[in-house]
């Protein structure tokens, strides 16, 4: 029974860690198109690359008012 808890508690402070992670934002650009788009994820291939200063934003509606202003992006 004591182990039950242990593993109770175990899993029950996991799972607020990864909830407590905060989600990062990128407004990245794909260089073939030129089209910009926000993602969530850092990009790691070369045909997409950060721009707007590589600024990171906490909230997707941050991001999507900030790429209204990012000049790549409104060209």
């Amino acid at each position: 029974m004591k182990h039950l808890v242990i593993a109770t508690g175990i899993l029950v402070a996991a799972s607020g860690i990864a909830a407590a992670q905060t989600t990062e934002y990128y407004i990245v650009q794909d260089t073939a198109t030129k089209r910009c788009t926000i993602v969530d994820k850092k990009p790691t291939t070369q045909t997409t690359v950060v721009v707007g200063d590589g600024k990171v934003y906490t909230s997707r509606s941050e991001a999507e008012t900030a790429v209204k202003t990012v000049k790549v992006c409104t060209q």
